[in-house]
């Protein structure tokens, strides 16, 4: 932030430059509750397609310690063994379903922000342990909402519970009575159903916080018209030095085509505006050749310059009140000519087929602009021809 500023000052979205500065950092539009949509709908998957080979294979590691302890050997090495042996079992068929947990929370965050590697966040920082600062982060409005976010999530996940398991009340009640494979049916199909209407509720609770992160995010970055200013000298140059190496290509160019005036055959002009010198020579030229041009004020030096930056908009360069300036050609409903405050915003319109009328802005005081005072029905620029 520039000094000085403050956050009413940040009005303009900010730019694909700030956004990519701000990633860099790690700071990225995110919702922490995506990954755990993608965790919930991987245990949906698990419970429905893979608990029942799973706990077949389960059940029988673990049969020999219920249907045989009989047949245990007693001997430390072989206990040792079969401890051993049964771990590895159990590792294999669960860490599968563990392993896929895994990468659906990482999938959770690679939907939101791609591949994303940073330490900015895991640095050290003193004002991490400013009390004064966690309590804002706590209590402030974003602490509002995260805890306003786990009550009303806490709600609606134990609506969506009560809905599916009040019809079942009398069922499972009744579960002590049932045989353990009937028990586990039934679990397990009360458990689909309820993770069902969580992931449902979970979707909609996700999809509403990623919008609150993102529109907390981009305000968050939003930048100040000097801002925009300053990033944009950093990115393209100095308007000073870029004038500069400007006027001097073109007093170059003035300088050859003003040399081979006196070569040209004759010279054209209308009373007012515009002058061309031609040469022709006949056998020697096939058609008249333009060696010079030119229209009222000396276009080698001209008023001021429009340019497209990288990313489209019309930059304009000129002195303002005396001083260089860079502002910004808006075409939109309104035409004008944006600067930096305090300067003011000026109208622009046609005249005529090559001219260029700028007004002075409504209840602001008179500038000058590229040495003309603009004032009363505005001051016309005359387009150079390219």
């Amino acid at each position: 932030m520039a000094e000085g500023e403050d956050d009413s000052q940040k009005t303009e979205e900010p730019t694909q430059r700030r956004l990519d500065d701000a990633r860099e950092k790690g700071d990225v539009a995110k919702s922490q509750e995506i990954p755990g949509w993608f965790v919930l709908a991987s245990g949906l998957a698990l419970i429905s397609f893979a608990f029942p080979p799973m706990a077949r294979a389960l059940a029988a590691d673990m049969q020999v310690f219920f249907a045989e302890p009989h047949n245990f050997d007693v001997d430390p090495n072989a206990v040792m063994r079969m401890m051993r042996d049964t771990a590895w079992h159990v590792t294999g068929i669960v860490g599968l379903p563990i392993a896929l947990l895994a990468v659906a929370g990482f999938a959770g965050h690679y939907v939101q922000q791609g591949m994303l590697f940073t330490t900015e966040k895991i640095q050290p920082k003193l004002d991490k342990l400013n009390p004064i600062e966690g309590f804002k982060r706590n209590f402030g409005p974003q602490g509002i909402a995260n805890f306003l976010k786990g009550i009303g999530k806490m709600a609606l996940v134990a609506a969506a519970a009560f809905v599916v398991l009040y019809p079942k009340r009398e069922m499972l009640a009744g579960l002590p009575a049932l045989d353990i494979a009937s028990v586990l049916a039934i679990v397990r199909q009360s458990a689909i159903e309820l993770m069902l209407a969580a992931l449902i509720v979970y979707a909609i609770i996700a999809g509403l916080d990623y919008m609150f992160q993102r529109q907390s995010f981009m305000k968050r970055n939003r930048m100040s018209k000097r801002e925009i200013k300053d990033e944009l000298k950093q990115s393209e140059g100095d308007p000073m030095v870029r004038a500069k190496l400007r006027q001097i290509r073109q007093e170059r160019s003035q300088r050859r085509m003003m040399a081979q005036v006196p070569d040209a055959t004759v010279i054209v002009t209308n009373p007012t505006h515009y002058a061309i010198a031609l040469k022709y020579e006949q056998g020697v030229t096939p058609a008249p050749i333009c060696v010079a041009k030119g229209v009222d004020a000396d276009c080698a030096r001209p008023d001021f310059d429009v340019t497209a930056n990288s990313r489209g908009m019309s930059i304009i360069e000129t002195r303002v009140n005396g001083y260089p300036e860079t502002g910004v050609v808006d075409v939109g409903p309104t035409p004008a000519l944006q600067w930096d405050e305090p300067l003011p915003t000026l109208p622009i319109e046609a005249r005529g087929p090559d001219g260029l009328a700028v007004m002075p802005a409504e209840g602001a005081d008179p500038v000058t602009l590229a040495g003309h005072r603009i004032e009363g029905d505005g001051v016309v620029f005359v387009k150079c021809a390219d």
